[in-house]
């Protein structure tokens, strides 16, 4: 037993495969007051604008294996939700109890490029993506949207930008049915210039349907890698021979003593015919 201990033996388990990353993403989410507009529909039923961006951003994140995801939410500031992780569940999890106002009413689009710069700087240049949804005008924040646009570009960084909302809505007066323009404070022209800049996209989408096709649009614009890396588990078993080894002397050991004979001594008297004393 001893000599099986010294040997050393483990247990080699099934292979377990880690992806290597392709791409580290970040989804920078927009929970300003603006996002509880009940301007798009799901299930044919009125429903926030939040809900529908939880809705169609599970697909993405759910099909992102090979990549790191991490989640930003901001309205009148900017907060890292999640770090960027292979770990799919916690970040749609995090996105999913979200909710309106949780950052502020206002919203910080700079701030957010800010925040995102700072959490990418730390991974390769050529894998850093960033993903922001907004329905708004940035009207908070330290930092100017087009600045940070820039400094995203000098760190490599590309930037898709979605501006989220419908064009239309039935609203419901004195006088009758009549429509309104929800997204009016959508600041399309700076989305526009912080994609350009940044050598990305900007997509526009008023429903479930058209933010479900622009999550398809930029998962094929950054592929996920394929490649992975393998290694099987070890554990140790040189515990159970040494312990087997360890019991089975203490058991030779009181079983020795057990059966070593009793050994006895009198001082008896015998005379014998020459008066000799024993």
């Amino acid at each position: 037993m001893l000599i099986v201990a010294a040997a050393n033996p483990v247990w080699i388990g099934p292979a377990v495969y880690n992806p290597i990353a392709g791409r580290n993403i970040l989804l920078a989410v927009d929970i300003s007051g603006s996002m509880k507009e009940k301007d798009m529909y799901l299930n044919n039923h009125p429903a926030t604008r939040l809900a529908v961006v939880k809705k169609a951003a599970s697909y993405f994140i759910k099909n992102r294996k090979q990549d790191r995801l991490g989640l930003i939410l901001f309205g009148s500031k900017a907060y890292l939700r999640t770090p960027l992780t292979f770990d799919r569940t916690t970040v749609l999890t995090m996105l999913n109890n979200a909710t309106v106002g949780l950052a502020g009413q206002k919203t910080a689009i700079g701030d957010a490029i800010g925040l995102s710069i700072k959490t990418l700087i730390k991974y390769p240049q050529k894998s850093r993506v960033l993903i922001l949804l907004t329905d708004g005008t940035s009207n908070s924040g330290a930092l100017s949207p087009m600045l940070a646009a820039k400094l995203a570009r000098t760190e490599g960084i590309k930037i898709y930008t979605i501006g989220l909302g419908a064009n239309k809505m039935p609203v419901q007066t004195p006088f009758g049915t009549r429509y309104i323009n929800p997204s009016h404070s959508l600041d399309i022209k700076t989305l526009q210039q912080i994609a350009k800049t940044t050598d990305g996209q900007f997509f526009r989408a008023q429903n479930l349907n058209s933010l479900n096709k622009i999550y398809k649009a930029i998962d094929a614009l950054e592929p996920s890698e394929s490649k992975s890396q393998s290694f099987r588990p070890e554990q140790p078993l040189y515990q159970w021979p040494l312990t087997t080894a360890l019991l089975l002397s203490l058991i030779f050991s009181l079983g020795f003593i057990s059966l070593k004979p009793s050994q006895k001594f009198s001082t008896k008297k015998i005379n014998n015919k020459e008066g000799e004393q024993c």
